[in-house]
Parts: structure tokens; sequence; C-alpha cells
């Protein structure tokens, strides 16, 4: 890579360097694939935590290190499938049995980094595989790098010996593709037996988009279908745009007691490494391809992230929606009970009866409304008023109304997230309930109401000298009365003689008003005493129907974390540019062989 003077100002230049635009860039992209999320359960969720644990382990495992380090010693991530012959591969490379080879599977437990001398101390810092601690000895957890010095490799290149890719055990799988994501370049060893297996083929495709260098080595090939062998296996990789990738072809062969192969089987290949060593614009050139590679795939990598996000907003919104249905139905249902007079019935228009008196006296308001204070102020005097027993009335007759919506719209809400695969996984069986202690809380919103009720009537009565004289009663009688007007604004009671009942009551509890607070008072008061009730339910319901939202709320501020994503991937497709990696067309990287 050519640098620049620099002309500007030391006076101007910070004590302190800024991190350069790439790997800044790459951090801020790794933060915002950190902290996206994929909470519901949606078919793209695992595939994206999948994707999300590739790309950051690429990002810390790879891209950044190598960023930091352009010259560090180039490596070679030997992989295959199991029985391949990669340890004995590597051994006869390096000239020492430095990876243990045999019959036992998988004989790869741990990786192996074998390297020149003078390259251990790169290796050993862990920049590079940062999760993996370093040892000197052979391990059996994948958690571990044994880094091994070998004299006769050539310094500037390592091989890293890696579990098979079709390990039976999973954790050496995954870390297979761990190292092969981390690989400057993936030598990948196949046999004649098993060239055309689908789990190898899947990896070089992934190899292949993500720019990494690829070379082949063909074992195991015997002599009379050597070419037959060779001709289809390059076809294949022609086939899928991997034509470019050496190729080299070892044929079936004894090993050595020491677990080597033939000193004229590797030769061609150990004389392939050793150019590659030898030559830093070509070691330069394998890492900008793999680098500018990795870089470019990060785009579409991140933009699946993207999407995956995007969809878990979308779901929680779908999700939010059929709560707020269901919750904004219930409060339409106590708005029209309010309304049509429903609340009037049984027990409260009882209780209305037997508080305002007999009959005649609800025909004698209509005519003699001036002498209502006088036969209030005798009912004080007279015996204590039954409005205790219309406001529990009321009371009863609210909760149980309460009781009945949020029932129904826990179990509509319920059903609707059933019916959805996210909303399925995040039902729990109180959630088809409304929330503990309903009853006790719809009990505490209508006492809460009717005590401000009392309250409006002290602050807005029209005549505050009645209230003065009459005192608490005053307060008491005008106070239900107001909440009779609230239950009978349009005195709907639809059947038989309820309707005259029900119109006799309106009757009477706009009299009463009227008669106390005058014409204007009465076109307000009971208005008020509505939307209050109607603010506390609003405020019940939200609670019950928070039961479900609150699960959702991860996701359903996910908007903001999928834009940042493409923010940051823009942002590093910017620096890529800035940074320039690519070599000029028809620059190539390494020798082929075939």
């Amino acid at each position: 890579m050519t640098t620049h003077g620099d002309d500007s100002d030391p006076a101007e230049t910070s004590s302190v360097a800024a991190e350069p635009p790439l790997p800044a860039a790459l951090g801020d992209l790794r933060t915002a694939i950190t902290a996206a999320t994929y909470p519901l359960a949606l078919a793209s969720a695992r595939t994206a935590r999948d994707c999300a644990t590739v790309v950051t382990d690429q990002l810390d495992d790879y891209l950044l290190p190598r960023l930091a380090r352009l010259d560090a010693p180039l490596l070679v991530v030997v992989g295959g499938s199991t029985g391949a012959g990669k340890s004995t591969l590597v051994n006869s490379l390096v000239q020492a049995r430095v990876s243990a080879s045999g019959v036992l599977r998988p004989t790869t437990r741990s990786p192996v980094l074998v390297c020149n001398p003078a390259d251990t101390t790169w290796f050993r810092a862990g920049e590079l595989l940062p999760g993996l601690t370093r040892t000197n000895e052979p391990g059996d957890t994948t958690d571990t790098l044994q880094v091994v010095a070998a004299p006769a490799l050539p310094a500037g290149l390592a091989f890293l010996d890696a579990p098979d890719i079709d390990s039976v055990v999973d954790a050496n799988r995954a870390l297979a593709g761990q190292l092969l994501a981390a690989a400057d370049l993936w030598l990948f060893v196949t046999t004649a037996a098993r060239y055309a297996d689908a789990v190898p083929w899947g990896l070089l495709r992934t190899a292949r988009d993500r720019g990494t260098v690829v070379a082949m080595v063909l074992d195991r090939v015997p002599p009379e279908a050597a070419d037959e062998i060779r001709d289809h296996l390059a076809e294949m990789l022609t086939a899928n745009e991997l034509g470019d990738a050496p190729l080299f072809v070892l044929p079936e062969t004894v090993i050595s007691g020491q677990g080597m192969l033939p000193e004229p089987v590797v030769t061609e290949l150990r004389d392939f490494f050793a150019r590659l060593a030898a030559d830093s614009d070509a070691r330069d050139a394998v890492v900008r391809q793999t680098l500018d590679g990795a870089l470019a795939a990060l785009h579409p990598a991140v933009a699946q992230l993207a999407a995956a996000v995007d969809e878990q907003a979308t779901a929680a919104t779908a999700l939010d929606e059929r709560v707020e249905a269901a919750y904004r139905g219930a409060r339409r249902t106590v708005e029209q009970a309010v309304q049509d007079g429903r609340l009037l019935r049984g027990e409260v228009l009882a209780r209305w009866q037997e508080f305002v008196g007999t009959g005649e006296f609800l025909r004698g308001l209509e005519a003699r409304i001036g002498r209502l204070r006088d036969r209030v102020v005798a009912a004080v005097t007279g015996r204590t008023p039954p409005a205790a027993e219309l406001r529990d009335a009321i009371e009863s007759q609210l909760v149980t109304l309460l009781r009945g919506v949020a029932a129904d719209a826990a179990e509509q809400a319920y059903t609707g997230w059933q019916a959805h695969p996210a909303g399925a996984a995040l039902l729990t069986p109180e959630l088809a309930r409304p929330g503990a202690n309903l009853g006790e809380r719809a009990e505490r919103l209508v006492r809460d109401w009717q005590r401000d009720v009392l309250e409006l009537v002290r602050a807005e009565g029209g005549d505050k000298r009645f209230v003065a004289r009459t005192a608490a009663y005053a307060v008491n009688a005008t106070g239900v009365t107001v909440m009779i007007a609230v239950f009978a604004s349009t005195a709907f009671i639809p059947t038989g003689l309820e309707v005259a009942t029900g119109a006799g009551t309106a009757v009477a509890a706009q009299s009463v008003l009227q008669a106390i607070f005058g014409d204007q008072a009465v076109r307000t008061l009971a208005a008020r005493a509505r939307t209050d009730l109607l603010t506390r339910v609003d405020a019940l319901l939200a609670e019950e129907a928070a039961r479900y939202t609150a699960l959702t709320a991860v996701a359903a501020e996910a908007g903001p974390t999928a834009e940042r994503l493409r923010a940051a991937a823009a942002e590093v497709a910017a620096a890529h540019r800035e940074f320039g990696l690519a070599e000029p067309p028809g620059h190539a990287p390494a020798g082929s062989a075939t």
C-alpha cells in the first residue's frame, strides 16, 4: 500500500491519532449488530441470530486484526471433510508431526496453528481469533488454539489445521466454519471418494461469496482414475465460479511411520506455498483479495439482518394492533353502556326510585321544582337518606361491567395472538384472563370517580348557599343525581315498562340538577362526570393491554435499530472505497496448479 506525505500544519494535528475510518466504521457496525435483537419467534429470527454471530466472529477473528496489521503472516486454514487427510497433509508440509492423525474420528478436536518460530509472537498475541486461548499442548476442547513452531515452514506463512466441516460434533462444525472465515487463504482438502459431497460445496460457495482465496487438494486419487476425477472436479469448480482456484491432485500412497506423505507427493504443493511465502507482493495480493471480498460480503449480510429487524417491528405492530382492537372494543362497550341507560336497570333503578321518593314525588318534580330544596331539607331532618345504597348499587353495576369487558378483551387478545406464530410463542395462561386484582382495581376506580363527582358538585354548584345550608346531604344527594344523569343521557332502556321508568328517571335527574344548579350547569355537569369516568376506564384498560404490549415492546422499537444497521453498513462501504484495497484488474494473487 502506498503512503503519502502529510502536508498538514503540525499545530493543527491532534495529539491523539484518530482511528482509521475503516476500522472505526467496522467497530460501529459491530456495535449496531450486537444491539439488534430478534425476540419474536419468526422464521427469520434464528437465521438472523446465526448470521449476526458469523459476521461478528469474522469482524473479531479476521477483519479487525488483519486491518490492524496488513503485513502480518499469511494464515492458511486447512479444512475439509472427515477423514480427508488434513492433519497428515499439514504434518507433511511442515515436515514435523504437529497435528494428530489416525483412524479415530474426529482426530482434530481443537485447532492447531503451525508457523515459523519468527511468527509465533504475532499468533500468540491473540489479536487474530481472540476468542481462542493459546496453548502449547494439544487440547480436547474447541476454545483453545495450540500454537506450534516449525522451523521448516517459511516465515510469513502459517497453517491452521481445523476440525472437520462435517464433524458429528456440533461444536467442531461450528468452530470449523468460524476458522474458515478467519482465513487469508482456504486450503480445502477432499478425496476422490467424497469430492462431490454437498456439505463441502456449500462451504466452498460461502468462501466464494466472501471473496476468500481458495486452493483445492484432491487427495487419495487412484492413478488409473486421476485424469477423469481431476477433470470432473475442475468442471464442478468452474460451474461454481471457482475455476481460478489452484487444484492439486495427490495420488493414493502409503503413509510413513512418522504419519507423513512421501516427499514427492507434496513437493508441488510445498513449492506453491514456498513461492507464496517468498513473494511479499503475492501474499499482499491474497490478503487484499480476501479482505476486499469479506468487506463486500458484509453489505448483503447486514441487509439481511436489517430486514429481519424490520420483520420483528412489523410483527410487533401486528400483535399490538390485535391487542389494541380488543381493548378498544372493551372501551366502546363501556361507553355505550354509560350512554344507553343499561346501567340503570335492576338494583340501580330500584335504589334511585327509593332515593327520590314515591312515584307521586317523581311526578311532582316536574310541576313543583321550586319546592325541591325544602323537600330535600325535610328529608335530611327526617331520616338518613339512601344515597349510600344508591352509590353502592352504581359501584356494583360499574364494576360488573368493567370485569366483563376486561375478561372479553383478554380472551379476544389471547385468541388473536394464538393465530400469529410470534404471538403464540409469547402467550402464557395468565394472559387469557384479566390481570391480577382487576376487581379491586375496578372497585377503586369507581369509588375514586364517585368521590370526584362529589368534589365536582362542591366546586361547580351554581347555588353555593344551597350547598352550605344542606351540607353533606346536599352534596351526596346531588352527586348521585349527577351519576344517574350520566347513565340516563339517552334514556335508552329497550323493553316494556322500563321505557317509561327510564324516561322518568332521566326527567327526575334532569329536574333535580336544574333545581339545584340552574340550566347552564346541567349542560356540563353530566358531560364532565362522564368524561372523567371514561378517562379512568381508559387507564384501567391500558393497564390490562400493557400485559400484552410489554412483551412486544423491544421488538416494536426495532425500527431505529434497522436504520442504524443500514447506516453503519453504508459507512463501512464508504470507508472501504476510500481504503482502496482492491488491486488493479488482472493482478493474480498466486500461481495455479493442475
